[in-house]
């Protein structure tokens, strides 16, 4: 009765990757056939960083899952937060070829799932009888804004494995939760055979065996893949697994997906090809604190926040704009990150930290990974709405000798009303901007879409010129 499971999970649209995994994949399909080869996603295969997965709406990882056969898939938090459930219901409803399994994704509206995602499926693969369910990250105050109500993952386990386990042979969860997740849930819903993990990124070379659950992961970005042996024991009827992870660096893209991409690299770069403005003169980037392109996507964070100070890394640029026409593309390209616009309210005090950490180059170079940041390093703070004067001679975090907020001095207590991104509510970078207050969040926009609607703006590519910060000499900005 053996099987073959192989598993994938957080490929964030490494889309060369998938094309190898899918040359895997037929190799071992040409060994046990269909019936003997079982093949799940376990998340995050979208990530719109990638031209060919914004240009297609995430069609393309829709069409390389098919290609490649997979039995079924769920959903990660970039598929679920960074598209609409339109969107979604377009990609998985009229063009995957597979089921998509998540236990705790409910529709507002109706307060059921939609039709194209379910619960728990079961399979039968060489007389085995395998039961998949799901679960993915309740970021909650996320999902609601895009419609979704995203439930507590355990209670919506503990139903599904109950329903399942006199069912089947083997109840497999396909968990975007992360590992200590994973190790809470093998502990704590009884039932569960195998758990496929993801989201943290882990990579279990050797599977992690808590008490009756086996816990594997594939690691990240389809550079290994996850490899299960599933059969039962005659004996006692139970579950035998075997587990490992191979690495897919060796293996061939695959003609077949490799064809695939190349057909929606076509697409998405017409698609992008859609003018947003020409620019009578350029408009550079930067890490200093200066930078115009910084400058006009900040002041337009603090217009779409209704806030009183605009507020973001000039990291999350790669680069600049020239003069001349400029495209969706060359925006997705300058600013892949799919984050999102947030207002919050923070003290003068927390604002003072940040500020005085955007002078220093250990925050400035400083590499961030994850959060939805897809650049290289923090880079300074680019605001709007505050002038800042600042003394180079004077020690860290003593630099800055005056700041203003409408003519007046920032005050220490005060509370102020701050538009900038999601990723510092995470604690990421400028870690004293995590302890704000009344957070609210605007999706589905991304950053990009706000710098495109400040671009249109002809005030505000003046604006963009003054300068925020100002010093008694200068030094390397």
């Amino acid at each position: 009765m053996r099987v073959v499971l192989l598993h994938s999970n957080d490929l964030h649209s490494r889309l060369e990757q998938a094309a190898q995994i899918a040359s895997y994949i037929s190799a071992e399909r040409r060994i046990y056939g269909d019936d003997r080869l079982l093949v799940l996603d376990c998340g995050d295969h979208m990530d719109r960083m990638r031209m060919e997965t914004e240009g297609s709406d995430g069609l393309v990882n829709i069409e390389l899952l098919n290609a490649a056969g997979y039995d079924a898939v769920t959903l990660g938090n970039n598929e679920g937060l960074t598209y609409t459930r339109e969107e979604l219901a377009y990609a998985y409803r009229e063009h995957a070829k597979f089921p998509v399994v998540c236990a705790n994704m409910l529709d507002m509206e109706t307060g059921e799932r939609p039709e194209w995602l379910l619960p728990s499926y079961i399979i039968v693969k060489n007389g085995l009888r395998i039961g998949i369910t799901a679960v993915t990250a309740a970021f909650a105050d996320f999902y609601c804004l895009l419609g979704w109500q995203a439930t507590e993952p355990f209670e919506e386990l503990r139903r599904q494995v109950a329903t399942l386990r006199d069912q089947v042979d083997i109840v497999i969860v396909l968990s975007h939760l992360g590992l200590p997740s994973d190790e809470k849930l093998a502990a704590e819903v009884p039932g569960v055979d195998l758990i496929l993990g993801a989201h943290t990124h882990h990579l279990l070379l050797e599977p992690l065996v808590r008490g009756t659950t086996t816990i594997c992961a594939a690691g990240k970005f389809g550079e290994y893949l996850g490899r299960v042996e599933l059969d039962l024991d005659l004996d006692t009827g139970r579950p035998v697994i075997r587990a490992s992870c191979v690495p897919m660096a060796a293996e061939k893209l695959e003609e077949r997906a490799a064809a695939i991409i190349g057909s929606f690299l076509d697409t998405g770069r017409q698609r992008l090809d859609r003018e947003v403005v020409t620019l009578a003169k350029p408009l550079p980037a930067g890490n200093g604190t200066d930078a115009p392109l910084a400058n006009l996507l900040a002041a337009g964070l603090r217009k779409w926040a209704g806030a009183d100070i605009g507020l973001v890394n000039t990291g999350q640029l790669l680069g600049g704009l020239a003069t001349g026409r400029v495209t969706a593309g060359q925006l997705h390209a300058l600013c892949p990150s799919p984050i999102n616009p947030c207002q919050m309210q923070l003290t003068g005090a927390d604002l003072l930290q940040a500020l005085e950490e955007s002078l220093l180059d250990e925050f400035r170079s400083k590499p961030i990974k994850g959060f939805g940041f897809r650049g290289e390093v923090l880079g300074s703070l680019a605001v709007d709405g505050l002038q800042i004067v600042y003394d180079w001679g004077r020690p860290p975090y003593a630099r800055i000798t005056k700041i203003t907020i409408g003519g007046k001095a920032l005050e220490p207590d005060a509370f102020y009303l701050v538009g900038t991104i999601d990723m510092f509510t995470f604690g990421v970078g400028y870690l004293s901007l995590k302890n704000s207050l009344n957070l609210r969040y605007f999706l589905p926009e991304f950053i990009r879409d706000v710098l495109a609607s400040q671009l249109q703006q002809e005030s505000e590519l003046e604006h963009c010129f003054l300068n925020r910060w100002s010093s008694n000499f200068m030094q390397n900005e």
